[in-house]
């Protein structure tokens, strides 16, 4: 059976006449999560999870028309039945399950399988086909323990601090400052660059309780932030708002810094492999699960990754989409070396 197909506006349902994270205006948009690859202007109809409407509102505008539903609540569209199942990639993010006459198909967006102690844990979905990512699609990704992650950054924080240095993490507004934030939680005061703090404001609209941080400005008292915690989005990497910052030692959080770290660091203190996807040992749990007949696999490594399912015995094919990665906006520019 046919449900999905792949076209130049998007991952198409056919009964259902609705796209998947569309990135061409269309009349009716299920969207996965609010990453700007994902959720962009100009549907007409947006059909989001709870905890992403707020942030779809805030990042998209106030006047869209948009829907959403909880996890595992059923809307039938045309015929197909449609739910979100949770994908832990940040606030918000879901797996988008189609079911149509007993046939399903399971959409996963961006995911990650390992528990951040703030997003709602991924949850497998058995399936006939299963439409994955694969940013970190190599076996070099392999990702901490959330408590290993938290005590490397503690130990730093703590460094800087008895250096009388402020801390500086460069994180993505969306999702991976507020991973940041529960990682640095109870360790120090928390500033935060008005990007992050207006994202937080959408996501407490939504009941979410989130770490407490402060409004960090560029008429901030100085010796307010002195030796404490800032977290801005990675634009902000030598700028003079960030020179304004009294002492300050940076770092970037990205799963890129796994590998990348030694070239990439020289215009920053530190880098910490923190990522919003699933890394290799994910990417394979989260298909395995699914036990799906057929996987595509999507934006990131995934000529590697389709070809070492089909070598296992998975049946799986490449697809071409215009999805990219929020990991990709904390990779930056050094002293020596142009960004690629």
């Amino acid at each position: 059976m046919k449900l999905v197909k792949f076209t130049k506006k998007g991952i198409y349902c056919i009964p259902g006449k609705f796209y998947l994270d569309p990135w061409f205006p269309v009349d009716y948009a299920v969207i996965s999560h609010g990453h700007a690859d994902h959720a962009k202007w100009g549907m007409k109809h947006y059909l989001c999870h709870d905890d992403s409407k707020a942030i779809l509102k805030h990042r998209i505008g106030s006047d869209i028309t948009i829907e959403s539903l909880p996890y595992n609540r059923q809307k039938v569209i045309n015929g197909v039945q449609v739910s979100f199942f949770p994908a832990g990639h940040i606030i918000g993010s879901a797996q988008v399950r189609l079911e149509y006459k007993g046939y399903v198909v399971v959409f996963s967006g961006d995911y990650k399988v390992k528990n951040d102690l703030l997003t709602t844990p991924f949850e497998p979905i058995k399936c006939h086909e299963f439409i994955t990512e694969s940013t970190f699609g190599l076996p070099i990704y392999n990702w901490l323990e959330e408590e290993q992650l938290q005590q490397q950054m503690h130990d730093w924080v703590l460094n800087n601090q008895s250096k009388n240095r402020t801390s500086v993490f460069l994180g993505y507004s969306l999702g991976k400052a507020q991973r940041i934030m529960k990682l640095m939680e109870g360790l120090s005061d928390i500033y935060v660059h008005s990007a992050i703090h207006n994202i937080n404001q959408a996501v407490n609209t939504s009941g979410i309780s989130l770490p407490k941080t402060k409004l960090w400005t560029v008429n901030s008292n100085k010796k307010d932030i002195q030796n404490k915690i800032v977290i801005v989005p990675p634009a902000l990497l030598g700028s003079n708002m960030i020179k304004r910052i009294p002492n300050a030692a940076t770092a970037i959080c990205s799963g890129w810094m796994q590998i990348r770290g030694n070239r990439r660091w020289q215009s920053v203190d530190a880098g910490f492999a923190v990522s919003d996807h699933a890394d290799w040992n994910g990417l394979l749990t989260a298909v395995k699960a699914t036990e799906a007949e057929k996987v595509y696999v999507t934006h990131g490594s995934q000529a590697a990754f389709s070809k070492y399912l089909n070598e296992i015995g998975i049946y799986s094919e490449e697809v071409k989409t215009e999805y990219g990665t929020d990991e990709d906006e904390t990779v930056v520019k050094t002293k020596t070396e142009p960004v690629s």
